[in-house]
């Protein structure tokens, strides 16, 4: 049976745009489960890309609730954000400003929870299996400035929304997270699927200006 010519220029569309994001094998479609849209792929592809969602950077307070603004336990509790809803939403309608290039930072108003804290992000890339990572900064409003290195799998997925029809999210998982410091200053880069931390300063007190080199592979568990 022939496809009529609308579907057949949704299926093309796909194609270019998987064949341009080039998706990890993660993501590749099992047998009877839905490919994702057209808008959606290019959604996906835009976030591998730039860290955005139509032109609009995530909301680094994702990262305050990944874990970084909770100090007092070991292990993660949030761990995926639908960063579709995320962008624009009313929990994280906080300002969202490039203050240095390539940091974004939110700061909550004025007499609201977390008012005097401080989450700060910088989109490091994609690595070759299609995992990102980003260095964030949290302060709660005291001196400490808290950096953490995030490594991150990008998925979408199919789900109900209130009225029960079926919609793409965008699913943004935490799926490693390093301790970098208080106060820590550095480079970080990606070569394939390898991730090079250099350190130049480990700590307030560290004014020795020796620089320490980690690598640390990026990927799925």
């Amino acid at each position: 049976m022939r496809r009529p010519p609308r579907a057949l220029a949704a299926l093309a569309a796909w194609s270019v745009i998987a064949a341009s994001a080039a998706p990890p094998a993660a993501e590749a479609a099992s047998p009877g489960v839905a490919r994702p849209d057209a808008e959606t792929a290019s959604l996906v592809a835009e976030v591998r890309r730039s860290f955005t969602i139509h032109g609009k950077p995530i909301p680094p307070e994702i990262f305050r609730d990944f874990g970084d603004g909770d100090l007092g336990d070991s292990s993660d509790i949030w761990v995926t954000v639908n960063v579709a809803a995320a962008v624009g939403s009313n929990l994280y309608f906080d300002d969202i400003k490039e203050e240095k290039k390539g940091w974004f930072t939110q700061r909550p108003a004025g007499g609201r929870p977390h008012a005097g804290e401080e989450t700060s992000y910088h989109f490091v890339g994609a690595t070759a299996n299609g995992l990102l990572v980003v260095i964030a900064s949290y302060s709660g409003g005291g001196s400490g400035v808290f950096y953490t290195l995030h490594i991150l799998d990008l998925a979408p997925a199919r789900a109900f929304d209130l009225e029960g029809k079926l919609y793409w999210q965008i699913n943004l998982t935490s799926l490693r997270s390093i301790a970098l410091g208080d106060r820590w200053d550095g480079d970080v880069s990606i070569a394939k699927n390898s991730i090079r931390v250099v350190t130049t300063r480990k700590g307030p007190a560290d004014d020795s200006g020796a620089r320490t080199t980690m690598t640390i592979a990026a990927e799925r568990p």
